[in-house]
C-alpha cells in the first residue's frame, strides 16, 4: 500500500506540470483568438506595472490613492504612442462626446470668460434660457443658488453647472448691464442641438456657401438641408468653407463627399497593423454629382475635414483654396472602462483615394515639435508663400492624372497668403487682452434696443460703419490700460473695424450673420469666387471613363471616430 502512495505521489509533479503547460496552451489560445477591443494582460511588460501597482498599495511607506495613481499615468503611456491617442476620464466623457452627438441638455446659451466672469455671447433661439428671457451680454453671478465668480468661475466649472437632465431647473443669478441688483432666472433644461453648419447663404446670385465647423452625427442632415434651401435661391455653383474645422466622426465626411461622387469611387480608405484595409465607395446617390465646387481651408482644417477634401482633390470633384490643412491622418477607436471613463487608441491611418497618408510625420513620445508644428510652419513663412510648402511625401496622382504630395495634410490647388500687412503690435494686444471682446459687449449692452432694430446684416453693419467706432474703442481701451497709438491705429483701421462691427453684429443677430460679414472682405472667399471663372474649374467634373486605380470594391463604415 505504501509503495503504491509513494508512486502516486512521485506522478503528481508531472501531472501539475502538465496541467501547467495546457492551461498556457489554452489561455494562450483565447488570448489570440478573443483579444479585439477587450483590454488583456498577456505580457511581462504589463505584469510588471500590475505589480508595481500592488507593491506600492502594499508597501509604500504612506498612504497611496492608487485610482488617482492610475488617472495620471495612463495619459503618459498613451503619450509615449502618438499625439492623438488619449485618455479621457469618467468626468469629462459626457463633455467630449456632446459636439460629436449633436446634441445635450443644458440651458442654451454660448459663454466667454473674461475677468473671471461669465458673459452671455449668445441665446440660442427658442431655447431654454431664451424662453425664460436671458439675453446676450448678460452676466452670469451665480447658478443653483451659489455664486459663479472669481477664480472658480472656469469654463469647467460653468458646463458642469449649467448641464443637467432633461426638465430639471436651475437657478441662474444675472447682472444686467444698468441693473444694480442681480435678477433670478429659473430655467427648465431642455435638449440642445449643436449645429455643423454655422453659416448657409447666398454669396452671389449663383454662388452658395456653406460653412462646416465639425463633423457630427447631425452633420449630413443639416448640409442636405442646407443644399436645398441654397438649391430653392438659385445656387448654380458651390463653395464649401472647412478652415478651423478640426474634423469628428469619420462616416459624416464619407455621407457628405457622396453627395458630391459618381458611383464606386473611392473616398477614403483606412489601414494599421491589427486593422485590414476598409475603403469607403460613394453609391452614386448624391443629388449634387455634377455642381462646380470649391473647398477652402486652412493650417486649423484638419482629420474628417481633411478626408472630405482630400476625397474631392483626389476625384478631381473640386479645387482646394486656402492653405495646407493640419495633417491629422489616424484613426482613433473608443474602448470604454468599467468606471466610465475611456481612451481613444489609434488603430489606423486614413489615406486618401490616390494612397496619400493625410497624418503628418511625428516622432512617438514626442510632441513638443508636433504641437509646434503650425508655429514651425508661420515660421518658416509657409502662411504667406507657396514655395514655402516643404513636400517631404512621393507623388501622387489624382482620378484624372493631376500630381499631388503626400507627406501630411492636404495641400491647395490655389493657395491663399494670410496678409498681416496691417497687423501691428496695438492691433495683437487689443485682441489678445480682450479689450475688444469687453468693449463690444459694453457698447451692445448700451445701444441693444437700438441695435436690436435691425434683423439683417447689411443694414446692421451699415449703420454700425457710420459710429466712428475704432476712435470710441482707442479712448475706451486708453482708459483700460492699452496706450493709445495712433500710428498703428492707422495702419491697423481696417481690421480694428472689421473686428468691432462682427462681434456687435454676432451678439445681436447670430454666426451667420457674422460670417456673412466676415465674407465680404475676405481674401480666400473672393478667390474662390474667381476660380468659377476659370475654364479648370468645368474640367473637374468626375470623368466617369478614367481609370481607378484603388484595389478593394467593397464600402464599409465601422464606428471609427477622430
Amino acid at each position: 500500500m505504501f509503495m503504491n502512495q509513494d508512486r502516486k505521489n512521485r506522478f503528481v509533479p508531472l501531472l501539475m506540470a502538465a496541467s501547467v503547460v495546457v492551461g498556457i496552451l489554452i489561455g494562450t489560445f483565447y488570448a489570440n483568438h478573443f483579444s479585439g477591443n477587450r483590454l488583456n494582460i498577456i505580457n511581462s511588460g504589463s505584469n510588471r506595472l500590475n505589480n508595481l501597482l500592488h507593491i506600492i498599495d502594499d508597501q509604500y511607506v504612506d498612504s497611496v490613492n492608487i485610482d488617482e495613481l492610475v488617472e495620471k499615468a495612463i495619459p503618459e503611456i498613451l503619450s509615449e504612442l502618438d499625439p492623438h491617442s488619449v485618455y479621457i476620464s469618467a468626468k469629462d466623457v459626457q463633455a467630449a462626446t456632446d459636439d460629436l452627438k449633436g446634441s445635450f441638455s443644458g440651458v442654451g446659451i454660448e459663454f466667454i470668460i473674461r475677468n473671471d466672469t461669465l458673459r452671455v455671447q449668445n441665446v440660442i433661439k427658442n431655447g431654454p434660457a431664451d424662453k425664460a428671457g436671458i439675453l446676450a451680454g448678460d452676466k452670469v453671478v451665480s447658478i443653483g443658488g451659489k455664486p459663479f465668480v472669481g477664480k472658480s468661475a472656469t469654463n469647467e466649472e460653468a458646463m458642469r453647472r449649467l448641464k443637467g437632465p432633461k426638465d430639471s431647473k436651475v437657478k441662474i443669478g444675472i447682472l444686467r448691464y444698468g441693473d444694480h441688483q442681480p435678477r433670478v432666472f429659473t430655467v427648465t433644461r431642455g435638449d440642445i442641438s449643436v449645429k455643423s453648419i454655422s453659416a448657409a447663404y447666398m454669396l452671389n446670385d449663383s454662388t452658395g456657401y456653406i460653412r462646416v465647423k465639425n463633423f457630427g452625427e447631425r452633420t449630413y442632415a443639416e448640409m442636405l438641408a442646407a443644399l436645398q434651401s441654397l438649391n430653392i435661391q438659385g445656387a448654380k455653383q458651390l463653395v464649401i468653407d472647412l478652415r478651423d474645422n478640426g474634423g469628428g466622426i469619420l462616416d459624416a465626411a464619407v455621407q457628405m463627399a457622396n453627395e458630391f461622387l459618381p458611383k464606386n469611387r473611392l473616398i477614403v480608405y483606412t489601414q494599421g497593423r491589427k486593422s485590414p484595409r476598409v475603403d469607403y465607395r460613394s453609391d452614386g446617390r448624391g443629388s449634387y454629382q455634377h455642381i462646380p465646387m470649391v473647398v477652402l481651408t486652412n493650417e486649423n482644417s484638419a482629420s474628417a475635414a481633411e478626408i472630405f477634401a482630400g476625397a474631392m482633390q483626389d476625384n478631381d470633384r473640386a479645387l482646394i483654396v486656402g492653405r495646407r490643412s493640419f495633417g491629422k491622418g489616424l484613426v482613433q477607436q473608443q474602448i470604454q472602462f468599467p468606471d466610465g471613463s475611456m481612451i481613444r487608441l489609434t488603430i489606423a491611418r486614413y489615406y486618401t483615394p490616390s494612397g496619400r497618408c493625410i497624418q503628418k510625420p511625428f516622432k512617438p513620445g514626442d510632441n513638443i515639435d508636433y504641437e509646434n508644428d503650425i508655429l514651425t510652419r508661420y515660421k518658416n513663412g509657409e502662411f504667406f508663400s507657396q514655395d514655402s510648402i516643404k513636400h517631404k511625401g512621393p507623388a501622387y496622382h489624382t482620378h484624372n492624372g493631376r500630381t499631388v504630395y503626400g507627406g501630411g495634410g492636404i495641400t491647395p490647388d490655389i493657395f491663399v497668403p494670410e496678409d498681416t500687412s496691417k497687423v501691428t503690435s496695438y492691433f495683437k494686444e487689443a485682441v489678445l487682452s480682450g479689450l475688444m471682446m469687453q468693449y463690444c459687449f459694453n457698447y451692445t449692452d448700451k445701444y441693444r434696443k437700438k441695435l436690436s432694430t435691425y434683423t439683417e446684416m447689411r443694414p446692421l453693419a451699415a449703420y454700425l460703419g457710420k459710429q466712428n467706432l475704432v476712435s470710441d474703442f482707442a479712448n475706451y481701451a486708453d482708459r483700460n490700460g492699452l496706450r493709445r497709438r495712433n500710428l498703428m491705429i492707422m495702419r491697423s483701421h481696417t481690421l480694428l473695424e472689421d473686428y468691432l462691427n462682427s462681434r456687435i453684429i454676432y451678439n445681436i443677430l447670430d454666426e451667420q450673420a457674422l460670417y456673412e460679414y466676415a465674407n465680404l472682405t475676405d481674401e480666400t472667399v473672393k478667390r474662390a469666387l474667381s476660380v468659377f471663372k476659370m475654364p479648370q474649374s468645368l474640367l473637374l467634373k468626375p470623368q466617369t471613363h478614367a481609370r481607378d486605380t484603388s484595389v478593394s470594391h467593397r464600402q464599409a463604415r465601422p464606428n471609427v471616430r477622430k
